[in-house]
């Protein structure tokens, strides 16, 4: 995991509907029963400022798992709520050092260089596999060729103690 000031930064990407609000609510419980401090935030990808429909309740999803700080970012809105026309990743996880968290989860960014987790629905979404940088596991909806299996650890989505196990080791092996 990268190291930023006092914490760690942990991606989930895949494309829409691959199930990362869903891990990301997971890996959230599975920190706070760690006692860990967690911040989350969520990248509004459509283009334009979050709407009040599904992103919000996406975010609202990371607060309700148990995130200490939880936001949703897109079009320049920050809705935590800031406004600045230039939030970048960058500032985001430095605006939430004020609230001293152990671990950040961030929910897209699919382009930033943290280390990430990445979900593949189908076999056309391993296009991601070869876009994608610093990426430390993958989560499938589907069985993938052995030769993946030699570049990156690989979990079928339904082995959820397996994967949130193997994240967690990771983020605490970077704190």
């Amino acid at each position: 995991m990268a190291l930023v000031a006092c914490c760690t930064v942990l991606q989930v990407v895949g494309f829409q509907n691959s199930g990362k609000t869903t891990l990301v609510e997971k890996l959230i419980k599975r920190a706070k029963q760690f006692n860990l401090c967690v911040g989350s935030i969520k990248h509004h990808g459509h283009g334009g400022p979050p709407d009040s429909s599904s992103e919000l309740k996406d975010s609202h999803r990371h607060q309700q798992a148990g995130a200490d700080v939880a936001g949703i970012e897109g079009g320049g809105i920050l809705q935590l709520t800031a406004d600045s026309k230039d939030w970048t990743l960058k500032k985001l996880i430095d605006f939430y050092q004020f609230f001293s968290p152990d671990v950040i989860f961030v929910e897209g960014y699919k382009k930033e260089s943290y280390p990430k987790a990445v979900l593949i629905r189908s076999e056309e979404d391993l296009v991601l596999l070869s876009s994608l940088t610093n990426i430390i596991c993958v989560i499938s909806h589907v069985p993938l060729k052995k030769e993946l299996q030699r570049a990156y650890p690989i979990f079928h989505l339904q082995e959820d103690e397996l994967y949130l196990n193997f994240l967690l080791k990771e983020v605490g092996e970077r704190r």
